[in-house]
């Protein structure tokens, strides 16, 4: 009983995630990738149906598939996220009043802006084989 509790629990919280998502895709204050991640895995414990259906997303299945497979992003969808948040923070802090309303929302930018600036454009792969290569480089002969 408790299984089953839990595995329509974490489904449930998958279709939570692409439902806001899909809203963080028209309104600026909601990411959208984060939360097709976690549906992604959410979808790959509880439905192998529904985990096909987000990777064979024209639009998030390439970043999905990057993400869980070698944990990396593209350079492109880095720096485009990183306009998106700038873009839309500045607009908000320019239209909000309050200046502590300001400074939380300064605050949010910067955790965002780091968080993403944190993020991985290399390959996992990529990343194993050049430490490999460089502790097979200080090895002594």
């Amino acid at each position: 009983m408790h299984r089953w509790l839990f595995r329509w629990l974490i489904f449930s919280a998958g279709w939570v995630c692409v439902g806001l998502g899909t809203l963080g895709v028209v309104l600026p204050v909601l990411p959208t990738t984060p939360f097709m991640l976690l549906a992604a895995f959410c979808f790959a414990r509880t439905s192998p149906r529904f985990h096909r259906w987000l990777l064979s997303s024209r639009v998030f299945g390439p970043l999905i598939d990057n993400w869980q497979r070698e944990r990396y992003i593209e350079k492109r969808s880095k720096r485009t996220a990183l306009l998106v948040v700038a873009i839309t923070f500045g607009v908000s802090i320019t239209v909000v009043d309050p200046w502590p309303l300001k400074v939380m929302l300064v605050c949010f930018w910067i955790a965002c802006t780091v968080g993403i600036g944190r993020l991985s454009t290399v390959p996992l792969s990529q990343r194993q084989a050049e430490v490999k290569s460089a502790v097979v480089q200080r090895r002594p002969s």
